[in-house]
């Protein structure tokens, strides 16, 4: 099936919901699924954004800006994930215990609102990696419109290239949490911490590009174009002396560069695939 055949089959499914409140991050998956469901149904839309504090303030300005441009109803709810028991722990089902968190608040708006439904974002690549959070999305019935029209993350960015959507070519985002190793303990300090570093390499020009944390080491993930930035020794200078100020002593690139899911690689194969049919 073509990308514009499966596009068609996401309308027809929006169509039937009759109304959704989408859960709104401002990426590129809830971008696309937002200005469809929009198209489709109107003012039965609204988006719902978290705010937390591993959802930089950068993100939160994006949807915020997005929504009022294209004229939609537009809520921001808290969703403190550091208050959910066990989650700063980083347990290897921490993005279960936020999703179940997020989506229980998000269907409290819906309902508030008169919607009938709650979607998400998850697209068919979603589908190959260890998401523990999708178990809370089936457990919470929630939809997840861009999967049941077997879509890719290609085909998202290429059809929000033709819509003219801003974030076509948007790196790709997850939450700041993501960033820790499992068992690993997050915090407020150390969430800024990733998100200072990460801001500071996209204000010199990265593109896709990921700091993980691992003590007083940043390992960075990045594309080919920021390899290309990091070849110069003044930049590499730059990025070690911002870093060392928020606190690392050894700053690393990964050589195989930015990959989704690279602290699932720590887990056992058996966690893996237990999560990818829970």
């Amino acid at each position: 099936m073509e990308a514009k055949q499966k596009y068609e089959k996401l309308k027809g499914y929006l169509q039937d919901l009759g109304s959704v409140a989408i859960a709104f991050s401002s990426g590129v998956d809830s971008t696309f699924l937002l200005k469809c469901a929009h198209d489709v149904l109107g003012n039965k839309v609204i988006a719902v954004t978290a705010r937390s504090c591993s959802f930089p303030k950068r993100e939160l300005d994006e949807a915020a800006a997005f929504c009022k441009k294209e004229g939609i109803a537009h809520i921001i709810c808290d969703s403190e994930e550091l208050e959910i028991d066990g989650f700063s722990k980083n347990p290897p089902n921490r993005c279960y215990l936020c999703k179940q968190e997020l989506f229980t608040k998000i269907w409290k708006v819906a309902k508030e609102h008169g919607i009938d439904h709650v979607a998400e974002g998850s697209n068919m690549d979603d589908n190959g990696d260890y998401r523990p959070g999708l178990i809370a999305v089936a457990e919470l019935d929630v939809k997840s419109p861009l999967r049941y029209a077997e879509l890719s993350k290609q085909e998202i960015r290429q059809l929000s290239k033709e819509m003219e959507l801003p974030t076509w070519n948007k790196q790709s985002f997850a939450c700041l949490s993501s960033r820790f190793p499992y068992g690993e303990e997050i915090n407020i300090p150390r969430l800024t911490m990733i998100d200072k570093a990460e801001q500071f390499l996209l204000d010199m020009g990265f593109g896709q590009v990921r700091v993980r944390y691992h003590g007083k080491l940043a390992r960075i993930e990045t594309d080919a174009d920021g390899f290309s930035i990091m070849l110069s020794l003044n930049n590499r200078e730059k990025i070690h002396c911002a870093f060392k100020e928020l606190g690392f002593t050894y700053i690393t690139l990964d050589l195989l560069g930015y990959r989704t899911g690279s602290m699932n690689e720590m887990l056992k194969d058996d966690i893996i695939e237990a999560g990818k049919h829970m």
